[in-house]
Order: structure tokens, then sequence, then C-alpha cells
């Protein structure tokens, strides 16, 4: 995947909804169907999981040895609006809001904002969810001048009830956003029943830096790896297991809910897989891979004794492969990723927290405890996680195509303490 296919993706993608739909879009264009009752050996196959989550298998004509799963997830930081958005405040309009996930606070403040998400209508005899996405830029959450706040270069923090409240326009317009939304659902506004809408960063992603080895761009965590585990999915060559592709929602929420990595669907649907076969779900578990696929802070340029003095990936220095408590990998499936990305000559890189940082958490750990396959949390380095503009280097984005490609492309059979990789 190039760097300029990933930015135009992201641009697409504004909201876990709006990704599962164009994954789906693409897998379809590729040859793939919906999961129905029965799998056939030799096909190729996606399942929705509640409109903003999606998995994927390609199913070998023979039985497998076990499943390579690659999981990522759609979400990321934001502001989500309430149903009844539109309060007024004096002369201003503005909209009602909550953040999701970690978020930076301070880089959403002063930038222009778009608004996406679902729409649910009545339709007929029920109702109809439909995706919206306005493009272009609506709303602002504005930060008070420095001569009414003294204090706001040391530190200062914001009361998110009324510091993070985004700006729509002025009280003469009210009732302008509801007709607006109906525009876009193509319904009218009284038949809009209810709404599952964010405020998103609107700016295009940039590449950058003395020869172009940068990139920035809003929504990096995770969505450059839920589309480079995509690209690596549909290009890799057929090997003697099961890819599967799996896109989670709510990573960012703790990923306990029915669209997220805590949910039963991915186990029930490898059962299932086993099942075509006839083969019992505990063996092909037993020699299965799963790369759990998330963003990993990078040595910072202003400020590196934020990171461990051993083991701090920067950008540009390839693959991250994380190890934590906190985290999936052990020393078994770091030693057979390190051995996939060593035969093929891919750069990786080795991350853990500082002793004293706690650092992040990812849905390794959750999926594995549904998904019993030894697991490996791998990631892009990056700056200003969490922000609403996010870098990391061009380079690592190929290494990681690469890697999880070369993964998908092979497949693992576990005797007891040993591993053959074939």
């Amino acid at each position: 995947m190039t760097i300029e296919e990933l930015l135009g993706e992201i641009a697409e993608t504004p909201t876990a909804w709006h990704a599962a739909a164009r994954i789906r879009a693409r897998l379809e264009e590729a040859g793939y169907e919906e999961a129905g009752e029965t799998l056939l050996p030799g096909k190729a196959y996606y399942a929705p999981l509640h409109a903003s989550a999606l998995l994927a298998f390609r199913l070998p004509e023979r039985t497998p040895e076990g499943f390579v799963i690659a999981a990522a997830h759609a979400d990321s930081p934001c502001f989500r609006l309430r149903d009844t958005a539109e309060e007024t405040s004096g002369p201003y309009l503005r909209l009602s809001a909550e953040r999701y996930g970690g978020m930076l606070n301070e880089s959403w403040l002063d930038l222009p904002l778009s608004v996406a998400g679902r729409v649910v209508c009545r339709a007929g005899r029920g109702v109809e969810a439909r995706l919206v996405d306005f493009r272009r830029d609506m709303a602002l959450i504005p930060r008070l001048a420095i001569h009414l706040n003294r204090e706001a270069n040391n530190g200062g923090k914001a009361d998110p009830a009324r510091d993070l409240t985004p700006l729509w326009g002025l009280a003469a317009s009210a009732g302008a956003f509801r007709s607006a939304l109906a525009r876009e659902a193509g319904c009218a506004p009284e038949e809009i029943l209810a709404t599952d809408l964010i405020l998103y960063n609107n700016r295009r992603g940039a590449v950058w830096g003395a020869e172009g080895e940068f990139f920035s761009a809003p929504r990096l965590d995770d969505l450059a790896c839920v589309y480079t585990c995509l690209d690596a999915f549909l290009t890799a060559k057929p090997a003697a297991s099961v890819p599967v592709l799996a896109i989670f929602d709510n990573e960012e929420i703790g990923s306990e809910t029915k669209q997220g990595a805590a949910s039963a669907l991915m186990p029930e649907l490898l059962s299932r897989i086993a099942a075509a076969y006839g083969a019992p779900l505990s063996r092909l578990l037993a020699s299965s891979l799963m790369l759990s696929c998330d963003n990993g802070h990078g040595r910072h340029p202003n400020r590196p004794e934020l990171a461990d003095r051993a083991e701090a990936p920067v950008l540009g220095g390839g693959v991250v492969l994380k190890h934590s408590p906190r985290y999936a990998t052990d020393g078994f499936s770091s030693a057979l990723f390190a051995e996939v990305c060593r035969r093929r000559e891919i750069p990786f890189q080795h991350y853990s927290n500082r002793p004293d940082q706690a650092g992040g958490s990812t849905l390794g750990n959750i999926a594995a405890a549904k998904t019993p396959v030894s697991t490996a949390d791998i990631g892009i380095a990056q700056l200003a996680m969490h922000s609403a503009y996010e870098t990391a280097a061009v380079a690592d984005v190929l290494a990681f195509t690469d890697a999880v490609r070369a993964c998908y492309g092979s497949a693992f059979r576990f005797s007891g303490s040993s591993a053959e990789i074939l």
C-alpha cells in the first residue's frame, strides 16, 4: 500500500461505520461473498458485525493447519453528538457533544470540524440507518484568548462541559442542524428517529519532512493498521492456514460491546469454519497466530526521556513489536513474528513502556481471552497519539504491510514447546 492510497482511504473514513462499509465494498470487488449458513472450502467470505465492524476470511480447499488473524480497530477518539445536538448560548448555537476515548483535548481546539455518522430514519413499516458525511467544515471549539486566561500556557485544565462545546452557528439559525442532517440523509426532519454522529477533523493527510519521510493525518490510530492489514489480507499468497481479517469497533472505550473484540462473534465464526472442515476447533486454534494491530508511541524528539532507555521505537525504524504485561505478546509469539520478519528481511523494533509508566492497552488480550491463540501485539510507531492530527513515518507503513502479508502467507504447526513455520 502506498502512502497516497492510505491517506485517501483515511479521508473517506471519518467513522467506524464508514470504515466497515468501505471495507465491505472492497471485499465485494475482490469477489468476497457475505457469509451465509453454509461455508464452503475454496470460497472467500466476509461477515459484517453490527454495521461498524467486520470479519473476512478465505477458506483453503484442504483442511488448514490453523488460523492467521490480523485484528485492528476502526474507532478513534472523537466528540460524539447527542441526538438533540443544538443548544442555544446567548446569541450563539452550539452542538452538545461528549468525548469518546482518551483524546488530547488541546489538539481539537480552534480546528474546523465536520460531522459524519449514521442517521436512523422512519422507513416504510420500520426504520433504516443511513450513512452521512458532510465533508465540509461545520463547527469549531474556540479557546479563550490569552488576555482572558492568563494561565492558558501554564497547564490549565479544560472543563469538558463548558470549554469543549463546539460552536455551530448563530441563534437566528435555530433548527438548521436538524434540517441539514435531514437533507444529508435524504429524509424529512420529522422522519429522523435517532442518530449516531461524531465531529471529526476534515483535514486531509499530508506527506512532509526533509525527504518526505513523515506523514500526518487524522485517525492514524488505528486506521493506518486497518487499511494496511486489509491490503496485506487481499494481496497475501495462499498458505496452509485460514487468513482472517478482524476489524472491530469500540477499542478506545474497552471493547466490551457487541461489535468489540470482547464479543463472542469471532470465536463463533471460527467455530463455524472448523465445522466446515469437520475439524476440532481446539486443534486449529492450537496452531494459530493472531496479530493485534495497533500503533505504538515512538520516541519523542523533544522528550526522549519519557521513553524506555532500551526499547523505545523510532519513526522509520520498522514494525513495532510490543512487550508489556498489558499486551498479549509473550516470548513464543514474539519469536514467531520476529522469525517471519527475519526471513523476509522486514525491519522491526521492540517496544516496552518505561518501568514507571503504564502505557496504553490494546484489543490483544481482550480478543485472545475469547479466542485463545498465540498473539503478538504489533503496530506502527507514531507521535501525538490520540491527537486530532497524528504523525508517523512512510517507511513504517510499507514495512508493516509487508510483515502482515508475510504472516498471512505463512502457516504454523505447533508441537508442545516448539513451532514450525510452513
